[in-house]
């Protein structure tokens, strides 16, 4: 069940809508912003128990201090690692007059639909009729978390400079598209060429109905070079092999494939996990890749022979040592690496890539996962830039001559 509060908010911890330059703000007119807040919860239990929360702007609009709201507090409450704050449920103060909108062409399409907060939205494949042209021929990366987005960004503009990549955010983290500062980063940068909120996901700078829709919008109709697709922010999760939000990963790729994109799995891959069923290639990975109807590419960093036993522990120093940057010695660690390779992983196309470890560390992009920040799991980002300069040269293929299968087929596990 809902397990909702009243509060006041007491603080507004963001003061302005967007913090995008006025140029990026024009090219994001339906960007989703989300408020930070401090409110105080009002039941007589927690009474003046002060609490953080976050709003999604879009769907409840700005809270100012004072503002009598209603919270979720379901998560913090649980104490989950992604999930700690309140979400505004509602503003009692100023969010219930549900101003529609006025034009001919309102919004008519669903999302969130069948709950409270369900709203409407013009989705991009409105108005595509007949227009389906396949194969799309260009590039598409899938996502295991979120935090690998960064490093995929940075790595493609470095190996195609000018070119353009555009994010498409699916189910299995954070739905709403506001919640991600990295996405923010990345567009005021001009990393990211535009976000689509794809099915359950919304918020976004266009709308889709599904992550077809959104992949044939962003590389058909806004001429994206390249298009990345994954969860938001967190993961919805357990640890058995199928009940977890990388699982998204799956469908996005069979998507992707059957549009006729040179589809690229980033892998999840970590040096710094505790926990064994992600140490070494993850078995988030390991299963989408068992799964897989068809071989997609995979990238691993040059110099590195297989991303599990002997070989990875090889592969780390030759890859990682003495290209790091400096780290506190709480953070340094000799990382357990028993993983077995399933037979059918060995079907995809395992590439390798350069990277530049240390210089995407100084660009100050995010780089965190899980908690562990690059000096305490490079294997993890340098994966993610391995993908990213892959997908440039998938991107460049794409750009110059058709994709040749055979030719696409490099040395395998």
């Amino acid at each position: 069940m809902l397990k909702l509060r009243p509060a006041t908010v007491v603080e507004t911890l963001d003061t302005s809508a967007d913090t995008g330059s006025r140029d990026a703000a024009r090219e994001r007119p339906r960007a989703g912003v989300e408020q930070r807040l401090v409110i105080e919860l009002a039941t007589d239990a927690d009474a003046g128990k002060r609490r953080e929360a976050i709003a999604d702007v879009a769907l409840v609009g700005r809270a100012e201090v004072g503002d009598e709201v209603i919270v979720n507090v379901q998560a913090l409450d649980l104490g989950l690692g992604s999930g700690g704050f309140d979400v505004v449920h509602v503003n009692l103060t100023r969010g219930l007059d549900g101003g529609g909108d006025p034009s001919p062409a309102r919004p008519h399409v669903m999302k969130l639909n069948y709950t409270s907060l369900q709203h409407a939205v013009t989705p991009v494949e409105d108005g595509a009729g007949g227009s389906l042209l396949l194969p799309l021929a260009r590039p598409a990366a899938v996502l295991a978390l979120h935090g690998q987005l960064a490093a995929v960004a940075w790595a493609f503009a470095q190996g195609a400079p000018g070119a353009r990549l555009g994010y498409v955010q699916t189910e299995g983290g954070a739905l709403p598209g506001g919640h991600s500062r990295t996405v923010r980063m990345l567009r005021e940068r001009g990393l990211l060429a535009g976000h689509l909120t794809a099915g359950a996901a919304f918020g976004g700078e266009q709308e889709a109905i599904t992550t077809a829709g959104a992949l044939h919008h962003g590389l058909r109709v806004l001429g994206w070079d390249a298009a990345v697709c994954g969860p938001g922010p967190g993961i919805v999760g357990s640890s058995s092999p199928l009940g977890h939000g990388g699982m998204a990963a799956l469908d996005s790729a069979h998507v992707a494939l059957a549009l006729g994109c040179p589809t690229l799995l980033v892998a999840r891959i970590s040096s710094g996990e505790e926990r064994q069923r992600h140490r070494g290639i993850s078995h988030h990975t390991l299963t989408v890749l068992d799964l897989l109807l068809e071989p997609v590419a995979v990238a691993l960093p040059a110099g590195m022979r297989s991303p599990v036993g002997a070989d990875l522990r090889a592969g780390l120093g030759a890859v990682f040592g003495g290209a790091m940057p400096n780290q506190p010695n709480r953070e340094r660690r000799s990382p357990a690496l028993e993983v077995e390779r399933p037979a059918r992983i060995a079907r995809h196309d395992w590439r390798r890539a350069s990277i530049d470890l240390p210089s995407f560390a100084a660009s100050g992009l995010p780089a965190e996962t899980m908690g562990r920040g690059l000096a305490a799991d490079p294997l993890f980002f340098g994966a993610a830039l391995a993908a990213g300069g892959a997908l440039a040269e998938l991107a460049g293929r794409s750009s110059s001559e058709p994709v040749d299968s055979e030719e696409l087929q490099e040395e395998r596990l």
